[in-house]
């Protein structure tokens, strides 16, 4: 477990991925420079780093999909990790339940999938089955959970409604990648590794961060969090019930992701839990909040191996980016 200083740090971050250090002073009670000294300190040993990915119009013209991956028995972590490297794998957990792997894709059309999953995973020898959840919606991701309090209370930047499609530009994909690599990075770092004025770096860095279309997350390595266990539920809602099944499971504090996808099992919950045995209890709680809903099936994570573009060790820290493909 990290220190209550350093869970104090992370949730500040988390709140505030670029805010300056006079306001993680203000937040966490230690001074500016020791915070500053402390991030560099989580930052080296890796126990703490930042994820980048597209979010609002951008990805709202993305087809995600789950991928539930099956494979030769003993072969799932070797599996996982000869995909790991692909730009368009998003995250993966090997799994103990109802697969041994799940994937988590960002494609640019259902076209792009169809390929990605005929000619990539299917054609793998140690793969022995394969069933793809496509995801129409999101309806939250790891961006709003909180270390300590599990989630903000607070909404995330308002999604902008485009009529067409969103698009990032060259510079735009370049400081995302940049920002995937070191979300903390000054300004002028970023000018200069981008080659481009600092103005216009912080101009457009300011547009896409309030905007929603880039989405700047403060991540822990599970092993020394306070919820080091994953569980993944594929619960069944009747259809009309999705928003508002949405919305309560959204405001759980174990809540790390849901997302709506096709199938009887019609959204993916994932949680983080303090154990095993809580899993038990998040159930009970579901099953009296909200008796029209019930659960399908659920796995728990054995080893993260991958998430939002950064490949973990068994520990959960991360030991290589692979920055994310989307749509240019």
């Amino acid at each position: 477990m990290l220190t209550e200083n350093d869970l104090k740090l992370v949730d500040a971050l988390q709140a505030g991925p670029r805010a300056p250090w006079s306001a993680i002073s203000t937040a966490t009670g230690m001074s500016a420079v020791t915070a500053a000294r402390r991030w560099q300190r989580l930052a080296e040993r890796r126990d703490a780093w930042f994820a980048a990915y597209p979010g609002g119009g951008v990805r709202k013209w993305m087809t995600p999909a789950f991928i539930e991956v099956d494979c030769v028995p003993g072969k799932a972590l070797a599996t996982a990790q000869e995909l790991a490297d692909d730009p368009n794998v998003a995250s993966i957990d090997h799994t103990a339940g109802r697969c041994d792997l799940l994937v988590h894709v960002l494609a640019s059309t259902s076209h792009g999938l169809e390929t990605y999953l005929e000619h990539r995973v299917a054609a793998l020898s140690s793969v022995t089955a394969i069933r793809t959840l496509v995801s129409p919606r999101i309806l939250s991701d790891g961006s709003t959970w909180r270390v300590r309090s599990g989630r903000s209370g607070a909404p995330g930047p308002p999604t902008p409604q485009f009529s067409a499609p969103v698009r990032f530009d060259p510079l735009d994909r370049a400081l995302l990648h940049a920002l995937g690599a070191d979300g903390r990075a000054a300004a002028s770092t970023l000018a200069a590794q981008l080659n481009v004025g600092e103005t216009t770096v912080r101009r457009r860095l300011t547009a896409l961060l309030d905007s929603g279309e880039l989405v700047l997350r403060c991540e822990i390595a599970r092993s020394l969090s306070p919820a080091p266990v994953t569980a993944i539920l594929w619960i069944q809602v009747p259809p009309g019930r999705i928003d508002d099944a949405g919305r309560a499971l959204t405001a759980l504090p174990e809540t790390r992701m849901c997302a709506a996808v096709n199938g009887i099992a019609n959204l993916l919950l994932v949680v983080w839990l303090s154990s095993e045995y809580q899993l038990v209890t998040l159930e009970n709680v579901l099953a009296t909040a909200q008796p029209w809903l019930s659960v399908a099936d659920r796995a728990i994570t054995l080893r993260p191996v991958k998430l939002m573009g950064h490949l973990l060790d068994g520990e959960g820290r991360p030991v290589k980016y692979v920055p994310l493909a989307f749509p240019s």
